[in-house]
Formats: structure tokens, C-alpha cells, sequence
């Protein structure tokens, strides 16, 4: 079976290891998470710092390898660096599954959110390479599908494993090693780049006179893909407070501890559903296709605020996951077109890394913004602040509808 490209065909087995390495992108952190309230009983002796060591560091280290592998990917083999960093995550994964003590534990987490840094741009930098056009929108929205709905899954995974023995969520980690066999006949495979990956240039403007004096950014229209960093970042964190701040709403309101955990599940697997359909979503909406989704994470982060029901939740992580659902492959998508074929991965691996920087800030920024407004410790408030902000980025979105970053890209470059 034959998948076309924009430019050709590739094998069906080229395509499915692509998937396999969207698969695994999803699954830094999750093992750690079922066993977060344990962890000082399972590490008596161990300090709050060292503690917060093992659930930050890691994510802390993704960011500036993933950088690293960007920056790499432009005069580097991009098949070593995927191989490199799969199998450290990998190896990593299995030797999670022995550690006596915590230092020990965290020092492997460490060479994991390395392997995992060097994977995450090569998850999408692969399908640029091997598509483009219209055919590249889709397989942007199907890899972020499947790294959602493997989110999805292997959360409930990991916490069924974390019942049996607090080691066994570290199972999840030996994936990548799976990745790595099936991405291994991307060796014999070299991609057809043709005409069609290049982005053709554009009259000389003021855009390009930003390129030019960005020297270690060459090949990359670095205006508007800050402005893409922008977008993302914010419509990243907007909805991080559903995943951080919903427990602690549902407890609030005494509603069922056990359904927070459900609705979360809920939101994103609702992520996951635009992305099987984007290309279909972007010509209906055309040049709505940034700030209706916009619009549709106020209204679930209002529904969460405002009726304090298990099912209005439920609908508002839905709703709030649909949209996001909808920009976080647009974004990819638009990422690519700001560089040439050479410079594609660099361009996704600066998209990619303000999504764990969003990550990491959430907490921090949630909490200096309720202070501000005397709102401390609130339960609810922080899903209405947010609700502010996306609205805002909606109007600015809807105002600057016709531009780059808040139009629809155009399939047919």
C-alpha cells in the first residue's frame, strides 16, 4: 500500500514508524504521576527538594534538548539523532524499573527528559520531511492525535501498574524501545523532497530583512514564527488549568474526586478528535480557523467556572479540548511554512519547546496572577481569569484574522 505525499508515495511501513515516534512523545512524566502522593513513603528518607527534583528536572532538561535537536537536525543525520534519543529514553525506562533510592531514580529520569528532548522535533520533523501541502496539514493532525489518545491510554496504564507495585508504571518507558525497531527501515527510505518543499521566496519586505539579522536562525521567517511561539504558548496555557486545577475544583465543590480523572480523560481525547479531521476543519472555517477555536476554549473554561455540575465540567473539558485540539496541529502546520526544507525540525523544535515552557510556568503563572487579584487559593477563579485571556487572544485573532499566524495556510505550498 502506497501513501501519497503531496510529492510522490511512501510505503505504508515508512508511515506507521513515523506514527510510532508521535506515540511516545506523550510519555515523559506519566509514570511518575500515579505515584506522586506516595513517593514519601516509598522514599522514606527522601527531601521535599529532592522530591520536587524528580518531578521537575526531568521536563526541565526537554526544553533545551529539544533545541539541541533541532539545531542538530539542520546539518546532523537526523535518523542518529532519533535513534540516540529513543534509545535513551528506552534505557532509561528499563533501568526505572530496578532504582533503590531516589537520587539514583532521579539522575535516570534525567537521561530520560534527554532522550525524550531529542525525540519530540523529530515527531513532527519526520512528517515534514516525508509530506507536504494539504497532505502534510493531515498527517500533522494525525500525529498529534495519536500522541493524545497514547496519552490517554497509557495514563490509565500507568495508574492500574502503580496498584501492583509502584516500579511497574516504569513500563510504559520500554515504548521508545518499540519506536526504535520499527523506525529502523527509515534507513533504506529517503524522502523525496522535490520542488514542493521548499518554501518559495517571498518580494523583498521587512520580513525579510528580520531573516537576515537573525544569523543563527538562517532559512527561517523568524517573524512570524515568534508570533506562532506566541500563540502557542498562551493557548497552551489557557488550558493547562483544566489538567492542573480541576482536581482541586472538583474537591472544592465536593463532587466526586474520582471523576476529575474522567474529565481530564475527556479533554484529551476531545484534543485528539480535530486532529483525524483538520484538513476538512480548515477549509470550512477558512480564516476562522484560529480564533472560533479560541472562542470555544472560553466557553469550556466559562462552563467549568460557572455551573458547578459533573456533567457541565464534563462538556467544558470537551469543549475546551476541541479547540486546542484544533490550533495545536494548525500551529505545526504553519511552523513548517516559515522555513525552508532544510530548516523545517529547527522550526518545530522552537514551536515545540514553548509547549513544555507553558508546562513548567503554568503553576507559577496561575499562582502570581490570582495574588494579584487577591484571589489566592481559589478554586474556580483560575478557570475565569483564563477565560479572560483566550477571549482577548480571540478578539486579536478575529481582528488579525487575514494574517499569517491567524489565517488558514494556504495547501497549496
Amino acid at each position: 500500500m502506497k501513501i501519497q505525499t503531496g510529492r510522490g508515495t511512501i510505503p505504508l511501513n515508512v508511515l506507521v514508524a513515523i506514527w510510532s515516534v508521535s506515540a511516545v512523545v506523550s510519555l515523559p512524566g506519566l509514570a511518575i504521576s500515579p505515584i506522586l502522593g506516595d513517593l514519601d513513603k516509598i522514599f522514606k528518607h527522601a527531601t521535599d527538594l529532592e522530591i520536587q527534583m524528580l518531578t521537575s528536572l526531568p521536563s526541565l532538561l526537554i526544553i533545551p534538548f529539544v533545541l539541541l535537536a533541532g539545531k542538530l537536525s539542520v546539518s546532523r543525520n537526523k535518523l542518529l539523532i532519533l535513534y540516540t534519543g529513543l534509545a535513551l529514553f528506552c534505557i532509561s525506562g528499563f533501568f526505572s524499573l530496578f532504582a533503590k533510592n531516589i537520587v539514583l531514580l532521579i539522575f535516570i529520569n534525567c537521561v530520560l527528559g534527554v532522550g525524550a528532548g531529542m525525540v519530540i522535533p523529530l515527531s513532527t520533523g519526520l512528517i515534514a520531511d516525508h509530506f507536504t501541502g494539504a497532505y502534510r496539514t493531515r498527517q500533522l493532525g494525525i500525529s498529534s492525535s495519536i500522541s493524545n489518545v497514547t496519552l490517554v491510554l497509557a495514563t490509565s496504564l500507568t495508574g492500574w501498574l502503580a496498584t501492583v507495585d509502584w516500579h511497574y508504571p516504569f513500563l510504559v518507558y520500554l515504548l521508545p524501545g518499540v519506536a526504535l525497531l520499527m523506525t529502523l527501515s527509515l534507513r533504506k527510505y529517503k524522502p523525496d523532497r522535490g520542488e514542493a518543499a521548499t518554501i518559495p521566496a517571498v518580494p523583498a519586505s521587512p520580513t525579510d530583512a528580520a531573516i537576515g539579522a537573525v544569523k543563527w536562525l538562517p532559512g527561517i521567517d523568524v517573524p512570524r514564527l515568534v508570533g506562532l511561539m506566541l500563540l502557542y504558548f498562551l493557548a497552551t496555557y489557557v488550558v493547562l488549568v483544566v489538567t492542573f486545577n480541576l482536581p482541586f475544583l472538583m474537591q472544592h465543590y465536593t463532587l466526586s474526586s474520582s471523576a476529575s480523572g474522567v474529565m481530564i480523560s475527556l479533554f484529551f481525547l476531545a484534543i485528539m478528535l480535530p486532529g483525524l479531521f483538520i484538513t476538512w476543519i480548515i477549509r470550512k472555517l477558512k480564516n476562522a480557523t484560529v480564533f472560533l477555536p479560541l472562542l470555544l476554549i472560553c466557553a469550556g473554561l466559562l462552563l467549568i467556572y460557572l455551573f458547578k455540575y459533573e456533567w457541565t465540567i464534563g462538556l467544558g473539558c470537551f469543549v475546551a479540548g476541541i479547540g486546542y485540539g484544533v490550533i495545536q496541529p494548525l500551529v505545526y502546520d504553519k511552523s513548517v511554512r516559515t522555513a525552508d526544507s532544510k530548516n523545517t525540525t529547527l522550526a518545530l523544535a522552537l514551536v515545540m519547546s514553548v509547549n513544555y515552557l507553558a508546562i513548567l510556568l503554568c503553576p507559577f503563572i496561575v499562582d502570581l496572577l490570582t495574588g494579584l487579584f487577591g484571589k489566592s487559593g481559589s478554586a474556580d477563579f483560575p478557570f475565569v481569569l483564563n477565560a479572560a485571556i483566550v477571549l482577548l487572544m480571540a478578539v486579536v485573532g478575529y481582528r488579525y484574522r487575514e494574517s499569517y499566524v491567524f489565517g488558514a495556510p494556504d495547501f497549496s505550498e
